[in-house]
C-alpha cells in the first residue's frame, strides 16, 4: 500500500493508560460523597448530553472535517477515562469516620492547630490523597506534616522536615 494512505500518527485513535488510583486508600464519608457525586454528574448528565451532541453531529456529513463531531468524541473519550478512574478509586477506597476513642490524639480525619518555631500558627486537616486542598489546610496524612502529626496529643512537639531545614510544629487544638 503506498505510504499516501496510511495514517503517520495513530495516537487520536489509540486509547491512552488510565491512570491507576494511587494515594491512602483512606476517605471521608465528605469526600467519597464527592466522588460520587462527580462520577454521577458525568454518568447521568454530562455523557448522555454529549453523546447527544456527537450523534447531530455525525448526522451533519463528512466526519473527518467536522469539528464538532471530533471534539465531541475526544470529550467522551476524556469522560469514559474518568469514569472508570472514579468507579476503580470508590470500589478501592476505605471510608474513615472518626471514632470516639481518637479524642485527644491526631489521626486521620483530625483538624490540628500548630505552632511553628516563629510563633506562626497553621491548621491542617489530615486526610486522603484524594481531598488535598492547600487553600483550605487540608494535607495529605501521607504528606511530611502529616506523618509528622499522626498519633500525637495536644502540647506534643512533632519534627518536620521542610527544604529550608528542619522545623518543630507544637500541637496546640485537636478536633474531629
Amino acid at each position: 500500500m503506498s505510504k499516501a494512505f496510511t495514517k503517520e500518527d495513530d495516537s487520536e485513535d489509540e486509547e491512552p493508560e488510565i491512570p491507576q488510583p494511587t494515594g491512602s486508600p483512606c476517605i471521608t464519608r465528605e469526600g467519597f460523597k464527592k466522588l460520587q457525586t462527580e462520577f454521577d454528574q458525568l454518568w447521568r448528565v454530562e455523557r448522555p448530553r454529549i453523546t447527544t451532541e456527537v450523534m447531530w453531529a455525525a448526522a451533519q456529513g463528512d466526519r473527518s472535517e467536522n469539528a464538532e463531531y471530533i471534539y465531541g468524541k475526544r470529550r467522551l473519550r476524556e469522560i469514559d477515562r474518568r469514569v472508570r478512574f472514579l468507579k476503580k478509586r470508590m470500589e478501592s477506597v476505605t471510608v474513615i469516620d472518626p471514632a470516639p476513642e481518637q479524642a485527644g490524639k491526631v489521626f486521620f480525619g483530625a483538624t490540628v492547630e500548630v505552632e511553628d518555631d516563629d510563633g506562626k500558627r497553621s491548621t491542617y486537616r489530615l486526610i486522603g490523597s484524594d481531598e488535598i486542598d492547600l487553600k483550605r489546610g487540608w494535607i495529605s496524612i501521607e504528606s511530611p506534616i502529616g506523618r509528622a502529626l499522626l498519633g500525637k496529643s495536644v502540647g506534643d512537639e512533632a519534627f518536620v522536615q521542610r527544604p529550608k531545614g528542619e522545623t518543630v510544629l507544637t500541637i496546640r487544638t485537636i478536633g474531629y
